[in-house]
């Protein structure tokens, strides 16, 4: 491809303009300024637009030029562009961006970024225990993000500003393609609330009434939960048992004998006492019906769309969190209430062991890709003779990439070692670096953050002459757990970044494909599209929204997982692309390496999982 003419904007950064009002793009009069860069970050255009020009303007640039559009933050201008009908193709999302460069170990300058605090706004440490062990399982964060500055002034400054930290950068091919990667998930999480999940409210409602019994008026427990809690409190032999207090709980389980030291189900599974089944059916429902229950379907479902609210790089490791709604926690059992619009189709696709083929093609050990290329690479462990059973395999790769070293993972883990020395070399010397308070980086780029001040103070007393065992020992564990979370670190976080690869190409693999009214020119608003089988498919779906309403479109996405709305009749196109995006991210992150990324897709009306 030729470069543009210098004339021609490659960068199109917008702010408020310096007399417009403080407040959201979306207040009415406020003024938007747009500034034209080319490809050497000079300006060459400039504009002052009302708040209702904006989408009318990139609607036209994205027709002549297909520029890259800088945003402060997606979500504070992206939402109000596809409300009027505008997509676009690419984006820079500075406040992303800034949050990857002020701690990646490929900047070599990074007090450039880092002095412009008002833009950091990324997780800033790692966790010390116990915490670390629960890091890579942060979902759902209700704390609002930190907002950035929107003027366009500031803007334009921090651009420069990431500019210069690029061009210092000690490897700037892979930090590019991190920030451009990160930039669409940024994309792809506003279009997926824009557009919704279809969500089949009266099946949510009969999979809740089969579970719990029918709704109950105002906050009453339903019939069947009532019925279960009976059953326990009748088999602890303690009719005021509090089911929904642990500490009370705790003691009712305490009076009838049960020894245990918390409630967790784990631990009340080890206890054969004829209160612990309904206990857990009862622990079960309840989380249920907090989670996703009645109120949860009233406050995020409406029109028959679910529209949860992702946190892209919400996890330090790169992984999307949720600011509302839950979208990376919905049950197996809700499943069935994914369901597509008539004449529609959902298409659905999750990889086979994303991280250790991951971890496979980051350390160029030929022996683990080998044993997953074209098949389970559990099973490929057993075929392979290093381990008897599926089950075992899939025991010894997480414990190699979480840090077990305790039963059976202690065991089995060893054995990777002797069979794949350049995946295991790797994650150990990760781990060993985090055990000595050093930092990490993902294939791209991701920095892990430093350790925390505590875990600073606590390897500190330990190095004290008057140290006791004690201060030894909190030392000893705290750097084990640092070692752990960097370990983890590497892989997740550079499958996190093959997952955005796949995101962002198929995105516009997606946009590429007809819309149902580009087949059927006659149809309009009054006459949706029909498949061949007579289904409609247009003005059902207007509750996607004007930009998604009559093409595919995704609608769901869980680490390594993604769920495409589509019309029937591109179902198999849209199938066809899932799978090509797969293996253009693979080459695109890890080249030739032989590692491929298997999908399990499916094309069906619902959504369920086996």
């Amino acid at each position: 491809m030729t470069n543009p003419p210098a004339d021609m904007p490659v960068w199109c950064v917008i702010g408020r303009a310096p007399d417009s009002a403080l407040g959201s793009v979306r207040g009415m009069g406020s003024m938007i300024g747009v500034v034209e860069l080319n490809d050497a970050r000079e300006r060459i255009g400039s504009h002052h637009l009302g708040a209702d020009e904006l989408a009318e303007f990139v609607r036209a640039r994205e027709a002549q030029r297909r520029p890259r559009w800088v945003f402060s933050d997606t979500p504070n201008w992206y939402p109000a562009l596809l409300a009027a009908g505008v997509q676009i193709e690419r984006c820079y999302d500075l406040r992303l961006t800034h949050a990857i460069l002020m701690r990646s170990q490929l900047v070599t300058d990074r007090s450039v970024v880092a002095a412009a605090d008002e833009w950091d706004a990324g997780p800033v440490s790692a966790p010390t225990a116990p915490e670390a062990e629960a890091l890579f399982e942060v979902t759902e964060r209700r704390s609002h993000i930190k907002t950035v500055p929107h003027d366009i002034e500031s803007a334009l400054a921090e651009f420069a500003r990431q500019t210069t930290a690029l061009q210092t950068a000690s490897d700037p091919g892979r930090l590019r393609l991190l920030l451009a990667a990160e930039s669409a998930g940024g994309l792809v999480a506003a279009e997926m609330h824009a557009a919704g999940v279809p969500w089949d409210i009266a099946e949510h409602d009969r999979i809740l009434a089969d579970e719990l019994g029918p709704r109950p008026a105002g906050d009453a427990k339903p019939e069947k939960m009532l019925a279960v809690a009976k059953e326990v409190r009748a088999a602890l032999d303690d009719p005021r048992a509090n089911l929904d207090s642990h500490v009370k709980l705790l003691h009712s389980l305490h009076s009838a004998g049960i020894n245990v030291a918390s409630t967790s189900k784990w631990e009340l599974e080890q206890s054969e006492h004829p209160a612990i089944a309904p206990l857990l059916q009862y622990k079960k429902q309840s989380r249920l019906l907090s989670a996703n229950g009645w109120h949860w379907l009233d406050e995020w479902v409406s029109e028959g769309r679910y529209r949860p609210v992702y946190v892209p790089g919400g996890v330090v490791t790169g992984r999307w969190a949720a600011s509302g709604g839950g979208a990376l926690q919905i049950p197996r059992q809700l499943r069935p209430a994914l369901r597509a619009d008539p004449g529609w189709r959902l298409i659905s696709a999750d990889v086979a062991q994303l991280e250790p083929r991951a971890l496979a093609a980051m350390s160029g050990d030929t022996a683990m890709a080998e044993a997953g290329r074209g098949r389970d690479l559990y099973s490929g462990l057993v075929d392979e003779g290093i381990v008897a059973t599926r089950q075992e395999a899939k025991i010894a790769v997480l414990g190699a990439m979480y840090g077990s070293t305790t039963g059976d993972s202690g065991r089995l883990v060893p054995r990777l070692r002797t069979s794949f020395p350049a995946a295991m070399g790797l994650v150990d010397s990760a781990a060993e670096v985090g055990a000595e308070g050093g930092v990490v980086s993902t294939w791209l780029g991701r920095t892990s953050p430093v350790p925390s001040e505590q875990w600073r103070r606590l390897q500190s007393a330990a190095n004290q002459f008057d140290a006791t065992s004690q201060d030894e020992t909190r030392a000893r564990r705290a750097a084990g757990d640092q070692g752990r979370f960097t370990r983890n670190f590497v892989v997740q976080g550079t499958a996190a970044e093959w997952a955005l690869a796949w995101l962002a190409d198929l995105r516009l693999r997606l946009a590429r494909l007809p819309g149902v009214a580009d087949e059927n020119p006659a149809d309009d608003d009054r006459n949706p599209g029909v498949t061949s089988a007579g289904e409609t498919v247009g003005n059902v779906a207007e509750a996607s929204g004007p930009v998604f309403s009559r093409r595919a479109h995704l609608v769901f996405f869980l680490h390594d997982e993604v769920i495409v709305h589509a019309p029937a009749q591109h179902a198999e196109a849209v199938a066809t692309a899932i799978g090509d995006a797969a293996a253009s991210a693979g080459k695109l992150l890890f080249g030739n390496a032989p590692v491929d990324f298997p999908l399990d897709l499916t094309i069906s009306e619902r959504a369920a999982k086996g």
